[in-house]
């Protein structure tokens, strides 16, 4: 880990190289709330007690690409609140998400494990199967809830539906969100069918989706500070996911609604890069608002603040300087902007180079709550701890795969083995993280190994359901995918997804 002096002006664009590259400063917005915390809340909730545990709230956006904040080099729209989190505390440059969809790598977020060890994890994402998270495994909120702490999840759960799989029963004590791959903004609804839900019981609210989400969060953060104990927000936000609906796009949405096919609202007949803007700006401005919240109940000193995405970007994402995108194992699908703050614990304006996955965040923070994990379950990510502090973690690989194509990957260092439809690469994607250079020829010795190890890892995993549903892009979808027939991009449970757990 290394940091530069910040300097004001546009943030550059990361690199990701072994080293640190420079970060710039940006200006943090003005305004933050005066008010003060009332005289009812105790220690554990100010984080002015020695020993506090502290809070920990974790964002997550939907599809949101390597370089769609402005502090990972987005160029036509501006994300001050996010970047403060860079400004103030790391930015990890070399973070992963589990998988290049979304349900799978929740399932890895919550278990702190591979995906692939759960038979949930074998779907690409939830489609109609019922499948979930299993009720009562271990979990990362789980983990939290048994050390005391408030837990509460706002936002996409995507992890099976009622009656056998809520929130409710895998370590949360508060849940406010839809259950679907994705919803309606304004409708909320997936294949004509309502999904918002406050608990296990179905309700109705108007408004854009997103600012519904953040004044949640808001509303949970302030019971949470009145209850005195520390607390776990999981924010898991909707946007930037299909459909491509800004705050004032209702006509869009009426017009998506009156569509008699429910996969309308896949939407590839609409968005613009305008669109896309609005969307992920909206984002940001309700991230503020919920870290304006933070300051001004005092807790933002002892609040861990994680933000990232469940994949790579999708249709209108900016994934510079990778190639690929969601569903495909080429960096843009699987690299993921990601910032912490820590407050005390983190160098501000610092930058990770390190590798870093999803499933690390389990042991990461039950390790800074002080929460023990149960003797008996083994997570397969890591505490990143020590790089806050400049040191490094145990030598290690980080494995991938993805049904459709049957794809395969394992980074270990530099190094990158990659096969896609039977095709395989050797790349170093510190050099070059365009992945265009295939050098499984000139370095064989390298690339047998990862191959071989990718096999011994495979051997331990649960192997794919016959009738597991994966799917990505093909060209009757996206131009740019014009040489994948539509035949070879769905495998497994034929249906496409459909109304009751919808899409990725």
């Amino acid at each position: 880990m290394t940091q530069k002096t910040l300097r004001p002006g546009r943030l550059a664009a990361a690199q990701p190289v072994t080293g640190g590259t420079s970060l710039s400063r940006r200006s943090l917005l003005a305004g933050v709330g005066a008010a003060t915390l009332t005289a009812s809340c105790s220690d554990f909730s100010t984080g002015s007690g020695p020993q506090s545990p502290p809070n920990i709230v974790f964002i997550m956006a939907d599809d949101l690409g390597y370089a769609d904040l402005s502090c990972f080099g987005r160029r036509d729209y501006e994300t001050p609140r996010i970047d403060s989190l860079a400004a103030e505390g790391v930015r990890l440059t070399s973070a992963y998400s589990n998988s290049p969809v979304c349900s799978a790598t929740r399932t890895a977020l919550m278990s702190g494990q591979y995906q692939y060890r759960l038979p949930v994890g074998l779907e690409e994402p939830l489609a109609t199967r019922n499948v979930g998270f299993p009720s009562g495994h271990v979990s990362l909120p789980s983990i939290l809830q048994a050390a005391g702490y408030q837990t509460a999840l706002v936002g996409k759960w995507h992890l099976g539906r009622l009656p056998d799989y809520s929130p409710l029963t895998s370590g949360y004590d508060h849940f406010w969100g839809y259950r679907n791959g994705g919803v309606d903004y304004f409708s909320h609804t997936m294949g004509g069918r309502p999904d918002l839900w406050d608990g296990d019981v179905p309700v109705e609210e108007t408004g854009y989706l997103t600012d519904l989400l953040g004044q949640q969060a808001i509303n949970q953060v302030e019971a949470f500070a009145r209850n005195g104990r520390p607390f776990m927000l999981s924010l898991h936000f909707s946007a930037p996911h299909w459909p491509w609906e800004g705050p004032g796009d209702t006509a869009e949405s009426d017009r998506l609604s009156a569509n008699p096919n429910p996969l309308g609202l896949l939407h590839f007949d609409g968005g613009t890069l305008a669109t896309y803007a609005e969307m992920v700006t909206r984002l940001d401005h309700q991230v503020g608002r919920l870290l304006d919240t933070l300051d001004r109940l005092r807790l933002s000193d002892n609040t861990i603040v994680v933000f990232t995405s469940d994949n790579g970007g999708e249709r209108f994402s900016d994934t510079w300087p990778f190639s690929g995108r969601k569903t495909e194992l080429l960096e843009g699908g699987i690299r993921v902007p990601t910032l912490m703050r820590w407050p005390g614990r983190t160098t501000s304006g610092a930058e990770i180079n390190a590798p870093v996955m999803s499933m690390d965040w389990l042991p990461t923070l039950a390790a800074a709550a002080q929460a023990g994990i149960p003797e008996n379950y083994a997570p397969d990510g890591l505490d990143i701890a020590p790089l806050l502090a400049g040191d490094g973690l145990p030598e290690r690989d980080l494995f991938w795969r993805f049904k459709v194509h049957d794809q395969k990957a394992v980074r270990h260092g530099r190094w990158k083995y990659l096969s896609i439809a039977g095709r395989e690469f050797l790349f170093d994607v510190v050099a070059d993280p365009l992945e265009r250079g295939n050098l499984k020829d000139r370095y064989p010795d390298e690339f047998a190994a990862l191959k071989a190890r990718y096999d011994a890892w495979n051997a331990t995993m649960l192997p794919y359901d016959e009738a597991s549903f994966s799917h990505a892009f093909n060209g009757s979808e996206l131009a740019d995918r014009f040489g994948v027939d539509p035949s070879e991009s769905v495998v497994g449970n034929a249906m496409p997804p459909g109304p009751r757990n919808g899409g990725h």
